[in-house]
Parts: structure tokens; sequence; C-alpha cells
């Protein structure tokens, strides 16, 4: 695995390569609508004095994220009738990105204190579109560049993501603080300029050998089912029944930061901070908190192996929440506030890291990209689900209770990661001694 580009020299060659200037331009578009569904509208819910439960169940149009790559395929071999003239590619980028600022711009006229229905609609419309911007940028992003140039693609698209989280997180927040929430989303719906304009300028790169009718409903799900059937055999060929366990760990692993992240943004709400202290302290200061979190995953991993970093990670995430948990019985604090964001976020930066290293160790060469976008689902789809549910337990439990028993998580994922951990070593074992056969992986 390839060392990542250093700042400087991201910056010297996004400055000099116009593709790169195109990759953070889409990387940007690509980051824009994803907290203006999930968190950001969670704050703005909460305000408008709609239920903890509803504004829970209604983080589920963040499912579309989990499940873009059932319509990927479709979206890989068929053209946009009447946009053929721009490339694949190019026209679903940009029927994406239009839908995503037609969706923005509902969602800004919208009234959730009274017409709730017309938000939820705006916000899976927002979402599905959002996801598909998704598919298409990195579908482009693989074809505009050799396999060697992707590293420095994917660092200046990872670079524009997180300036379009920090617009739609603490930008959006201060807008609207300082104006209202219209304003804030008519203002993000405008910024989805940046991404339409790389859009029209990027250059075609769609293969023109690939089929350009629409393929039946049937043989889309039929060329789907093939797809995955051979990364999931050569999963199981390499672990065998040692997979059942490391699938639940990946499931597991994330699941208290998916739960209680819903609950983040209405906590401080309820508690009395104002939209400014929430953006300063949240969005700005701990998305680098977050960013140093990571970093520190990333050396622990290398000092001291992937399997203890997992360890580390799963436990410190866990019980970072008792942090919020503190927060919520100590009122509006803002050293508080201050001190379990950073809790959180840095434990949270630091699971990331090591999660991520650890599902990248589990991929084949042949099967690489399958095999992690099917893992990645997995580890995002049953925090979303049981999600959904976190404004009910809130409603039920109060907030100091639902943060205590979210960090409880952390202890069959800890049970899990040991388990898993001492399996693997057992295995390895038995194939390095003599006359045993040493499996595939």
């Amino acid at each position: 695995m390839t060392s990542p580009p250093s700042w400087r020299t991201l910056v010297s060659t996004i400055i000099h390569e116009p593709r790169m200037l195109l990759m953070l331009a889409l990387g940007f578009s690509s980051g824009l609508p994803f907290l203006l569904v999930f968190s950001t509208q969670s704050a703005w819910l909460r305000e408008a004095g709609v239920s903890r439960t509803e504004i829970g169940l209604l983080s589920y149009v963040a499912l579309a994220y989990s499940f873009k790559f059932l319509w990927a395929p479709i979206i890989d071999k068929t053209d946009v009738p009447g946009l053929r003239f721009l490339g694949r590619r190019r026209a679903w980028m940009l029927l994406a990105q239009a839908s995503v600022v037609l969706g923005l711009i509902a969602l800004a006229f919208g009234d959730p204190s009274h017409r709730l229905a017309w938000t939820v609609a705006s916000a899976f419309f927002v979402a599905f579109a959002s996801a598909t911007q998704d598919v298409v940028v990195d579908g482009w992003r693989i074809d505009a560049a050799t396999p060697e140039s992707q590293g420095m693609m994917s660092a200046a698209y990872q670079l524009g993501y997180r300036l379009a989280l920090l617009c739609a997180g603490a930008g959006a927040l201060y807008l609207a603080d300082a104006a209202s929430w219209k304003a804030a989303y008519l203002v993000m719906a405008l910024l989805m300029a940046i991404g339409i304009g790389a859009c029209l300028l990027a250059p075609d790169y769609s293969k023109p050998e690939a089929p350009l009718a629409t393929p039946a409903p049937s043989v889309s799900l039929r060329s789907l089912g093939s797809f995955y059937a051979g990364p999931l055999a050569d999963l199981l060929r390499r672990k065998g029944i040692l997979l059942i366990p490391i699938l639940a760990l990946v499931a597991l692993y994330r699941l208290p930061d998916f739960v209680s992240g819903v609950m983040a943004n209405p906590l401080y709400i309820d508690l009395g901070f104002s939209k400014s202290d929430i953006a300063t302290v949240s969005k700005v200061y701990g998305v680098w908190v977050g960013i140093a979190g990571a970093f520190a995953g990333g050396f622990v991993v290398l000092r001291a192996g992937l399997m203890p970093a997992l360890f580390l990670g799963g436990i410190a995430a866990s019980s970072s929440h008792l942090a919020l948990a503190w927060l919520a019985s100590s009122g509006a604090r803002l050293d508080m506030l201050t001190l379990a964001i950073s809790v959180e976020n840095f434990a949270s930066g630091f699971a990331g890291t090591a999660l991520i290293s650890y599902m990248s160790s589990l991929t084949s060469p042949e099967f690489a990209a399958t095999q992690y976008a099917l893992l990645s689902s997995l580890y995002a789809l049953p925090g979303k689900l049981v999600g959904g549910l976190s404004g009910l337990m809130v409603d039920s439990l109060g907030y100091p209770v639902f943060f205590v028993m979210t960090s409880t998580i952390g202890i069959p994922v800890a049970l899990l990661c040991l388990a898993v951990w001492q399996i693997s070593r057992i295995h390895q074992a038995r194939a390095l001694e003599p006359g045993v056969a040493r499996p595939a992986g």
C-alpha cells in the first residue's frame, strides 16, 4: 500500500493538474448534501419542535447511501435519454447534481413544524440523488486516472469532501443563526454550482464500447447477483467459518457512533446551546480533533499492529459516549461541550482508521473493490437501521441513560475483537506447522 501524499505535494499537484482541480470540486459536490439530510437537518428539526422520535425515524433517508451499490450497475451500463452528447458519466452526474439542487430548494421552502411530510420527501430525494452522484463521481475518478495516480485523485476528493462538510455543518449553522434555515439551505443549493461547473468542464472518459441499451430490471438483477457471487465465495474460501464472527465484528464496530450520532445535535439544541456555539465547537473544532484521532489510529496500527488498534479503537469509541452522558447531565456548559466533542471525535477518528485498515486487510487483490464495498455497506447498515429508533429511545429513557446504553455496545465489540484476534492467531499458527497446507489469503 502506497503512503498518502503530503499536503504540500497534494496542493502543488492540484494547482498544476486540471484533473485534480476538477476532482477537488467534484469531491466538494459529493460531500455537501450529506450533512444537510442528516446532522445539520436534525438541528433544524429539533428547533422546529419535531419530536426526537420523528427525528430518529427521519434519519432512515440516509439509507440511500448504504444501498447505492444496488443501482450502481444500472448507472454503469445505461445512458441518460437526451443527454448522450455529454457522455455517460457526465450525463448522470449532471442529472444527479441538478436533482440535489432541486431537493435542497424544496427543503429550504419547507416547514417541518407544519408540513413534515414535505421535508421527509424532499430529504429522501436529496439523499437518493446525492448517493447517485457519489456513484458517478467514483466512476469518473477511476476512468480519469491511471492506477498509479488514484492515490492523488483520492486525496483531492477527500480534501474537497471535508471542505464541503465544513460548509454544510458549520457554515449552514452559522447562516441559520444569522439569517434563517431557509437562507442556509438556499446558499447550500447555490454552492452546488461548484460541482455542476466541474461536471461541465470535465473531459468525457466514458467507455464507448459499453452497451447503450437500457437493460431490463431482471437482467440487471442477474448481473448484480453474478457480480457479487465471486467476491463472496472468495471471502468464504479464505476465511471459512471465521467469516461469521468477522462479519459480526464489522457490523457492530461502529454501531454506537451511528446510533448516538442522530441524537447529538438534538441534545445540544435541547440543552440550550446556540447554533453558532454548536457550529464552532462541533463542526469546526470537532472536525480537526477527528482528523487528529484518525492520524493517531494510523500510528497505532503501524506501531502496535492491526488487531491491537482495532481493540483499542472499539473500546475508546463506545466509552467516549459517557462524555455525552455527562454533558447531558451537566446542562449548557460550553467547557463540557468542548470536552465531550474532543473525547468523542478523537475516539471516533481513531476507531474509523482502525476499521478501514481492518476491512482493507480482509480483501483480496482480485476482488478488492467489490469486497470493500460490501464490507463498508455492512458496517454502516446496522447502525443506520438502529439509529432510526434512537429518538424513541431518548424519549423513553432520557439523554443520559441513552448515551450510557450506547457505550455498553462496546462490550460485545471488545469480546468479538478478542475472539477474532485469538482464532486468527490459532489459524495462522496451524498454517505454519510442518505438513499443514497454508490457506490462501
